[in-house]
């Protein structure tokens, strides 16, 4: 549903809820499903899934969504070889990354996360704050610029995050045009990323798709900006102390096959980080101020902690641990508006998830927006309340998946976090967010969970 809603329980006061997508009450068929897919994947998740641990069915082919914590770490953990990604998510994929890190499976997958597991140390993630702080104060600046007037705070923490993920990349790389890329990536994301009728009826990657195809001269230049940048640092060198993303991966090394990325892998998994490293983090923080602008408490306490460690500066790396409430904004946001809605895995081998049996080639499906909302796991799971992370050790752990869980967790789950904060605490601790009436976002699911229509906030000085 677009709008706020407002729920009676018994005879206590109303309760605002911020707005959600509306599930299905009733069985779809196959081509039903199919358009309403395309329009909005998480459209063609059932209701009950919010009030039951599995539920089955048949589109075309058997599928199964999971939201029971045990049985999705079976899937996730116990038995990770046995449930890879599907195909539909691979066929989706693979023109733009290759068989980068997020689509690669097996040995291909686990050689490059041995290599790419010290990009996103502690350390290393910490040595690139300044760029966070940064891109965070720039933000702040063209908040203000713009005057007593709306301001699309998605469309603004898209080009925030931008900013970041193109300097921790390509630092310092002479002919980055960050605007190519910028537009590469949309266009791609917004041709291929509808859903394809081959790709849910299984036929074979060669197949051509025509979303796939009208994205291909975008593909084109997007990879060979990310070929061009490393060729020149391959033989340009760098002076810089802190390395960035591309220094760091190119000095990656299996440490058990002492194997290094050649071009085409450094490509694929830069172009990986690059496309999920600012859009997820720029969805986060979009739905975090809408959030904090439809809670005007909640919003008020945290720019209190912001404004009691920040004063009217930027965030940095060192401030994070010192701002736990806007730590508990933005998990809770993770929480109501996943960026990763839905997860896809196609079953290899016969199992049991839940008492149900699984059979060789059904999906699978974690519905990550249902699994966060589901009445058996969550108190209330349809409102805003991000003190429900105070304490995060009482979250069951596979409960809640914003970063995936397994071997297979995002590994760049730390450094967005800290972005996310980082930005977050610098524009509260500056500016009161209020709501535009009428202009409230519609949540809605490509590849993404985007807020469309965008974030239109009114943003006064603090």
């Amino acid at each position: 549903m677009s709008h706020v809603e407002t729920l009676v329980p018994n005879d206590a006061a109303p309760t605002r809820l911020p707005v959600r997508v509306p599930l299905v009450t009733e069985p779809w068929g196959l081509l039903k499903s199919l358009n309403a897919a395309r329009q909005n994947v998480l459209s063609i998740i059932p209701q009950i899934a919010t009030r039951q641990p599995m539920v089955s069915g048949k589109t075309g082919k058997r599928w199964h969504m999971v939201m029971d914590p045990d049985a999705i770490r079976h899937m996730l953990l116990e038995r990770l070889e046995e449930y890879p990604k599907s195909d539909v998510t691979k066929n989706l994929l693979r023109p733009a990354i290759g068989e980068s890190l997020f689509v690669a499976e097996g040995a291909h997958w686990r050689w490059q996360r041995r290599a790419a597991a010290p990009v996103f140390s502690h350390r290393n993630v910490m040595n690139l704050a300044p760029i966070m702080t940064a891109a965070a104060e720039r933000s702040a600046e063209r908040v203000a610029a713009a005057g007593p007037r709306a301001v699309d705070m998605f469309d603004e923490m898209v080009r925030a995050t931008f900013d970041v993920i193109s300097d921790v990349t390509f630092s310092g790389g002479g002919g980055f045009d960050r605007d190519a890329v910028h537009k590469a990536i949309d266009a791609y994301i917004s041709e291929a990323g509808k859903i394809s009728l081959f790709d849910i009826l299984g036929f074979p990657d060669w197949v051509p798709r025509p979303g796939r195809m009208m994205s291909g001269a975008a593909l084109k230049q997007m990879k060979g900006v990310a070929d061009q940048s490393i060729e020149q640092r391959r033989h340009g060198g760098r002076a810089k102390a802190v390395p960035d993303l591309l220094d760091l991966l190119m000095a990656g090394q299996d440490p058990e096959t002492m194997r290094q990325m050649d071009t085409g892998e450094l490509r694929d998994n830069l172009l990986t980080f690059i496309v999920a490293g600012h859009e997820t983090t720029a969805l986060t923080l979009g739905w975090a101020l809408y959030l904090c602008a439809f809670d005007p408490q909640v919003q008020d306490r945290a720019r209190a902690e912001a404004q009691s460690v920040l004063g009217q500066r930027a965030a940095t790396g060192a401030d994070v641990e010192a701002l736990p409430f806007i730590r508990q904004i933005v998990d809770e946001a993770l929480r109501l508006y996943p960026p990763a809605g839905i997860v896809s895995r196609t079953a290899q081998a016969a199992d049991t998830l839940g008492g149900r049996e699984i059979r060789p080639g059904d999906t699978v499906m974690i519905p990550i927006y249902a699994l966060h909302r589901n009445h058996l796991l969550w108190d209330d799971p349809d409102a805003f309340r991000p003190e429900r992370f105070a304490d995060r050790k009482a979250v069951p752990r596979y409960a809640y998946l914003p970063f995936g869980d397994g071997p297979r967790i995002c590994i760049g789950a730390s450094f967005a976090l800290q972005e996310a904060v980082i930005i977050l605490a610098t524009l509260l601790a500056r500016f009161r967010f209020r709501p535009v009436p009428g202009r409230d976002p519609k949540p809605v699911m490509i590849l993404t969970l985007r807020p469309e229509g965008g974030v239109w906030l009114q943003a006064d000085p603090a």
